[in-house]
């Protein structure tokens, strides 16, 4: 298994009005994945039939949204957490600070020990050398 990269030429993002131009290296997509993939994905690797995983994430989705907006953060295992966190104007008096200056809610994945040593792995290899896709 590899993480395709391109190399991209572009400013520096911390120096984007003088510096020079540099080449870095973006994570490339080999493709998207829905939940019914997914599912099959699962079923494949369980005693579930792509049905009941579908549901199973299904599920998951309705209950973590539930459990993030009345804020819990969820831990799933050795996967990770989720949690969500908000971006808000800045004031002056503590009495200022209402729900109306929250100007963007973000949801944050914080990968568990177990996953960050997975992500350690990854082999990265030029897009370039991709294969062609099957039809």
């Amino acid at each position: 298994m590899a993480v395709f990269f391109n190399r991209v030429l572009k400013v520096n993002p911390r120096d984007p009005q003088g510096g020079e131009k540099k080449w870095y290296a973006t994570l490339k997509s080999v493709g998207h994945m829905d939940e019914h993939a997914v599912a099959k994905l699962i079923a494949d690797e369980t005693t579930l039939n792509p049905k009941e995983a579908e549901m199973a994430i299904y599920q998951l989705e309705k209950v973590m949204g539930r459990l993030l907006l009345t804020g819990y953060t969820v831990q799933l295992g050795e996967f990770g957490s989720f949690s969500l966190t908000a971006n808000s104007i800045g004031c002056k008096d503590e009495k200022e600070v209402t729900a109306d200056t929250i100007k963007r809610v973000r949801l944050v994945f914080r990968a568990s020990r177990h996953f960050k040593e997975l992500l350690n792995t990854a082999k990265f290899k030029p897009a370039k050398e991709m294969l062609p896709k099957r039809r």
